[in-house]
């Protein structure tokens, strides 16, 4: 039997392939169906609500893989803005996704709106600063994309 990493090792030292990086997260049952995961230190927890026989310890699964996705492009945004010295007094990010009706429900779409405040926001500059995050740098946005289009929006 092949194991799959055997044949994608010699594959990732051809020039321009991505070095292939592991990733390791360990759950851990603690009620009906909680999950209990230690991530970089922090400590996190998986439920589902009493009505599909979980205890609502904690967010669903799916709706993690969108705070993901604010976490992501959110800090390059504002690493990005720093560094075109452009000062936010705020940033408020929201995530909309569409699902399918039967199981398993999986999002087909996402969209994505940035709220800014401060004064005298170059719209140009936050313009850049998403685009930047959407297309180049947010690795969960460009896994995403692969399950379906993401849109966004800039309201100041």
């Amino acid at each position: 039997m092949t194991n799959w990493v055997n044949t994608l090792i010699p594959n990732i030292y051809k020039k321009g392939a991505d070095i292939l990086n592991e990733v390791k997260v360990v759950g851990n049952l603690i009620g009906n169906t909680a999950y209990k995961m230690n991530i970089d230190g922090h400590e996190i927890i998986v439920d589902t609500n009493s009505d599909n026989g979980g205890n609502d310890l904690g967010p669903r699964p799916k709706a993690l893989m969108l705070a993901s996705l604010i976490g992501c492009t959110g800090l390059d945004v504002k690493m990005i803005l720093d560094k075109m010295k452009v000062s936010v007094d705020d940033i408020q990010i929201e995530v909309k996704a569409t699902t399918t009706e039967n199981d398993p429900k999986v999002y087909t779409s996402f969209h994505v709106i940035y709220r800014f405040k401060g004064e005298n926001l170059d719209i140009r500059r936050l313009e850049r600063a998403v685009k930047l995050s959407q297309e180049k740098y947010c690795g969960v946005s460009a896994m995403l994309r692969k399950i379906g289009p993401i849109t966004y929006e800039i309201v100041v």
